[in-house]
């Protein structure tokens, strides 16, 4: 009789790839992967989202003890007045007023919902303590408590709008791009401890966290193929900080590219209005007072940049005075030519990719950054936090490619450096040292120190080399008395290289990416 045959073992098959057996996380190695990881099985996941919560709520706390723009400086004092005088104006004058009054002591200059949002926080304040915003009687108040008040709006807007959009948008993206429930949240950590965000609307002190919030609540309605809803959060977005205007020519060149009917456009093109006049309605009885919010938002009598910026223009300013050889109304003409030019490869490329792919968000996210960026970089009349707009969707590359964290965060890195003159002023040098460190430590060296080849490796380390040098030579040695702004001119040196090279490399990966 014949033995039985034994059973020979047959190697265990590795699962494929799936939403219940996700890849390996990048973050494996790094700090902030140490500190979460705990919170890895489904059940527990909540606590990792209360970590990240109750983390950002910390961060901003306490670089929200630190020095202000205007602090103690009268008769004008800085950013921080100017939020709390409109408040004051807003909530004490009637609404077809608002642009008008005493327009060279921080006149309101932001679009209607920045004002909505001043009156419903100032209404709050006041409530409290209605010293904080008596009109006129109030200019200039420094005391802890309004401060504390001021801080806690700040902080509640952002937790209000931008921290649950980031969330929500990662949970959208990550079920697109099969990332792991860990992943989103260490990714979502990420870009919302960013340094530069937190040390301008919690140090400097803006709610530009509620504009970028109306964005990324945009962004996840275009993924959805929802675009009514999604033109009613972008026209939201540039009605709170005309700064928003950076995105538009790319989410009409996106929607344009998904339409399928001319029904559809109409409908949208609708919505648009509609959401505006909307907006506008407390404004609409007077016509003056529309061209004068018009006016008081885009007044092009600024000049071509404002102060020291890491763009183009402000950058080879140092060797073509340009404001001394062209016209200024020429000036605003030639800054207009060389936008458009720098926008027009990556919006043609993207429209016919675009047109043709199922997977849309890669050629979105790209969108978004490289025309943001190319306006920061070519446009008119430019200010420093500009850079906030281009950095959001640059760190949206996370979510469906973990393993750009070397170059997203090389880039946000050089956002807050080329702010350091600005944050300076403002005596926020220990908070942007710590929540530098801080971000960047989570993250770890492996991940940010990655090898790439002899190009990145140059640049990348070329760049964290020149900015350490930077600070040495910023705190050890003043600049000479002959050119007192030399150092912030390096500043703003290494900043538009390294931004310039981040540009190229958006439009090089717009060119080589594959329609799916």
């Amino acid at each position: 009789m014949a033995k039985p045959k034994k059973k020979v073992k047959q190697p265990l098959k590795k699962s494929p790839v799936s939403a219940e057996n996700p890849p390996n996380s990048i973050f494996k190695n790094s700090p902030v992967y140490d500190i979460l990881h705990n919170f890895e099985k489904a059940p527990d996941q909540w606590a990792a989202r209360y970590v990240l919560v109750m983390s950002a709520i910390l961060l901003r706390a306490a670089i929200g003890l630190g020095g202000y723009s205007g602090y103690n400086t009268p008769p004008i004092y800085g950013d921080f007045e100017a939020q709390r005088h409109w408040m004051e104006l807003t909530i004490s004058l009637p609404v077809s007023e608002w642009y008008f009054f005493d327009l060279q002591y921080w006149g309101l200059d932001y679009p209607p919902l920045t004002a909505y949002h001043s009156y419903i926080i100032g209404k709050i304040g006041s409530f409290i303590n209605p010293e904080w915003f008596l009109l006129n009687a109030s200019r200039g108040i420094e005391n802890n408590e309004v401060k504390f008040f001021m801080r806690l709006m700040s902080m509640f807007s952002e937790l209000i709008l931008y921290i649950p959009a980031v969330l929500t948008l990662a949970n959208v993206m990550g079920k697109k791009f099969n990332l792991n429930r860990m992943d989103q949240i260490i990714i979502s950590l990420i870009i919302i401890n960013q340094a530069h965000l937190v040390l301008i609307d919690h140090g400097h002190f803006q709610f530009n966290s509620v504009m970028l919030g109306f964005f990324l609540y945009s962004i996840i309605e275009l993924i959805k193929k929802n675009y009514v809803i999604a033109s009613i959060w972008f026209i939201s977005c540039i009605n709170f900080k005309q700064m928003g205007l950076y995105y538009s020519t790319f989410i009409f060149v996106f929607i344009l590219s998904q339409l399928k009917g001319f029904g559809q456009l109409i409908l949208i093109g609708f919505t648009v209005i509609l959401t505006q006049l909307t907006i506008l309605a407390p404004f609409i009885r007077d016509p003056k007072n529309i061209l004068q919010i018009v006016y008081r938002v885009f007044p092009f009598n600024r000049g071509l940049f404002e102060d020291k910026v890491a763009n183009f223009w402000c950058t080879t300013n140092v060797v073509v005075k340009y404001r001394e050889i062209i016209e200024p109304q020429n000036l605003s003409k030639l800054a207009l030519i060389t936008t458009v030019a720098s926008i027009l490869p990556i919006n043609i490329i993207l429209f016919f990719k675009l047109r043709k792919a199922k997977n849309v968000i890669p050629g979105l996210i790209y969108g978004f950054a490289g025309n943001s960026l190319a306006f920061y970089l070519f446009s008119y009349q430019v200010h420093e936090k500009s850079i906030l707009i281009p950095l959001i969707p640059s760190s949206l590359m996370l979510l469906f490619d973990p393993s750009l964290i070397d170059i997203v965060q090389w880039v946000n890195n050089v956002g807050t450096f080329s702010l350091y003159p600005l944050l300076k002023k403002d005596d926020l040098i220990l908070q942007y040292v710590v929540s530098n460190f801080l971000i960047n430590w989570l993250i770890g060296p492996k991940l940010l120190l990655q090898n790439r080849g002899l190009l990145w490796n140059l640049i990348i380390k070329g760049s964290y080399f020149s900015m350490l040098v930077f600070h040495v030579v910023d705190y050890a040695l003043p600049p000479p008395a002959r050119y007192p702004d030399l150092w912030v001119i390096l500043n703003i040196g290494i900043s538009f290289v390294a931004f310039t090279l981040f540009w190229v490399w958006l439009i090089y990966r717009t060119f080589t990416l594959k329609v799916t």
